[in-house]
C-alpha cells in the first residue's frame, strides 16, 4: 500500500498516489472556488457545478447530467438494470457503491457515528441526512411556487413535482409514470412481481422499503427514539415528532387558496378547502376529477409566501432500545 504523506489516504498503486497528490499541489485548481482536483477531467466536471452545464441528456425523460457516468447510472432507472448482486441474499443494485453499503446490513457494520446522539449509520450519506433532519432546524431551500421551506434540496425537488405534475419515473412494463422512485418500486412489486418484498418476522406483513419495515418493527417493540425538546414526549418517527412540535408553535404553514385562512396541519386545510369551494361556488377540480386537489398541498399561487417558521430548539433523539 502507498500512503499519502499529506492526508494519510492509502492507495494500491504508486500511480494512484501520484494522481492523488495533484490535489495537494494544486495543479488543477478551480478559479471560482479554489477547490483542487486530481486531474484535468475532474476539474472540467467540477466547473460545471458553477456554470450549470449538463451536456448529457437522458433519451427517455430528457433529464440532463454533468457527466456521462451519472447518465449511465440514471438510465438504469428506466431499464431496470441492476448488475451488482449481493452474494448473501441475491438482492441487486444499479451501483456498486449501493452494494457496498448494503453488505453492511449483513455484517452489522455501522462505522459512521453521530457526534450529537451517538446513533450509528452504515454510510456517510445516512449520517449527514440524520444530522439535517434531527439536529438542525435550518431550511435553506424554498419552493418557488408556494414558499414552503425544506432542509435538503432533494425534498424540494420532490415537492416541486406536486406543482408541475412531473412524473419522471416510468414503468418499462406498462408505461405508467410516477413522481417518486419509491412509488415505481412499489408498483413493480405489486403489479409485476419484480423486486423483493421485505417481511416482518413478527406478523409477516410485507413492505417495499427497509425504512418502512424498520418503522413497523419499532411499533411492535414500542420503541420511540425521537424526543420533543419542549416536553420530552417521545415518538416512533421524525414525521410524528415534527407534527407534534406544531403544538408548541403558532406557526401556520398551510393556507386555503380561496379565502386565505391559515392552518397548522395539512389535513385540516384539505377539509376546509372542500367546504370553502362549495360555499363560495368555486368548485375546483384536479386532473383526477376530484372536487378538491387530490394532492393535499394547501398553498395557492394567488397568496404570498408564508412567513418563515419560528426558530425552535434542535430536535433530540435517544438511542434505540437494545434488542
Amino acid at each position: 500500500m502507498h500512503s499519502c504523506t499529506q492526508c494519510g489516504r492509502k492507495f494500491s498503486s504508486q500511480g494512484g498516489l501520484r494522481i492523488h497528490m495533484n490535489i495537494h499541489t494544486g495543479k488543477y485548481k478551480c478559479t471560482e472556488c479554489g477547490k483542487c482536483c486530481e486531474s484535468r477531467y475532474y476539474l472540467t466536471v467540477h466547473r460545471r457545478s458553477h456554470s450549470g452545464e449538463k451536456p448529457f441528456e437522458c433519451t427517455v425523460c430528457s433529464k440532463r447530467f454533468a457527466t456521462s457516468r451519472e447518465l449511465v447510472v440514471h438510465s438504469r432507472i428506466h431499464s431496470g438494470e441492476k448488475p451488482y448482486k449481493c452474494h448473501v441474499c441475491k438482492k441487486a443494485f444499479s451501483q456498486s457503491s449501493n452494494l457496498h453499503s448494503h453488505m453492511r446490513v449483513h455484517t452489522g457494520d455501522k462505522p459512521y457515528k453521530c457526534s450529537l446522539c451517538n446513533k450509528s449509520f452504515s454510510n456517510s450519506s445516512q449520517l449527514q441526512k440524520h444530522k439535517r433532519h434531527i439536529h438542525s432546524n435550518r431550511r435553506p431551500y424554498d419552493c418557488p411556487y408556494c414558499g414552503k421551506l425544506f432542509k435538503i434540496n432533494t425534498e424540494l425537488k420532490r415537492h416541486v413535482r406536486i406543482h408541475t405534475g412531473s412524473k419522471p419515473y416510468s414503468c418499462r412494463h406498462c408505461s405508467v409514470r410516477f413522481a417518486r422512485s419509491d412509488q415505481l418500486k412499489r408498483h413493480l412489486l405489486k403489479s409485476h412481481s419484480e423486486g423483493t418484498w421485505l417481511t416482518c418476522n413478527i406478523c409477516q406483513k410485507k413492505f417495499t422499503t427497509s425504512g418502512d419495515l424498520q418503522e413497523h418493527l419499532r411499533r411492535h417493540g414500542g420503541v420511540k427514539p425521537y424526543v420533543c425538546s419542549q416536553c420530552s414526549r417521545c415518538f416512533v418517527t421524525v414525521c410524528e415528532l415534527k407534527r407534534h412540535q406544531l403544538v408548541h408553535s403558532d406557526y401556520k404553514q398551510f393556507c386555503c387558496g380561496l379565502c386565505g385562512k391559515h392552518f397548522k396541519h395539512k389535513q385540516y386545510v384539505v377539509k376546509h378547502f372542500k367546504r370553502c369551494s362549495i360555499s363560495s361556488g368555486q368548485i375546483v377540480k384536479s386532473e383526477q376529477g376530484n372536487a378538491f386537489p387530490s394532492i393535499p398541498f394547501p398553498l395557492s399561487l394567488l397568496l404570498p409566501s408564508p412567513p418563515s417558521p419560528p426558530s425552535l430548539p434542535p430536535l433530540r433523539s435517544r438511542p434505540l432500545k437494545s434488542s
